[in-house]
């Protein structure tokens, strides 16, 4: 007999007896496993050195390709992050790029990248850092960066759309080499 069948015969209705059996269910105790957190994420300091990113980028209507993306970043006088990138597409030639983060603050950055068309705005939420910019072509970047544990690799998902809807994906591991 059913959770459902004993509540039928005791004139309880079947959603009731669930929403009952759901609320006693969170009153159980479980067994917490602790597990270290994740650090806040600090662009400066993660980007700072050497660092390298592989990843798989999907465009929509192509094959999907893998990216590697070599860092060097230097921290200026006034606490921001130069970060010098190049990028390898999978049969496409190297390209260049370079991104520059200021800090606004411990939660804001602000920025240019040589790829977007206008400023780079950075918020953190904790151990993410949530990037957007305006790229050429009317297309709209958004990056979810997402600091692991121990502080040299972030997992990084960054996507694109054109008109609201999704044209790209990047998803990438990023490591941090050294100094």
């Amino acid at each position: 007999m059913t959770i459902f069948d004993r509540a039928r015969r005791n004139g309880i209705a079947p959603l009731g007896a669930l929403i009952a059996g759901l609320a006693l269910a969170g009153c159980v105790s479980t067994t917490h496993v602790a597990s270290a957190p994740a650090p806040r994420f600090d662009a400066v300091a993660f980007f700072a050195g050497r660092s390298e990113g592989n990843g798989v980028l999907k465009i929509a209507l192509h094959r999907p390709a893998t990216t590697l993306v070599e860092g060097n970043g230097r921290v200026t006088d006034d606490g921001s992050i130069v970060l010098d990138q190049t990028v390898r597409r999978q049969g496409k030639p190297a390209t260049q790029r370079q991104w520059v983060l200021h800090p606004i603050g411990t939660d804001r950055y602000t920025g240019t990248l040589s790829d977007a068309v206008g400023p780079v705005d950075g918020r953190v939420d904790g151990s993410v850092l949530h990037l957007r910019f305006a790229m050429k072509g009317g297309l709209q970047a958004e990056q979810f960066l997402a600091l692991q544990p121990g502080g040299t690799v972030a997992q990084n998902v960054m996507i694109v759309r054109k008109m609201g809807v999704a044209v790209a994906r990047l998803d990438e591991t990023i490591t941090r080499l050294g100094r």
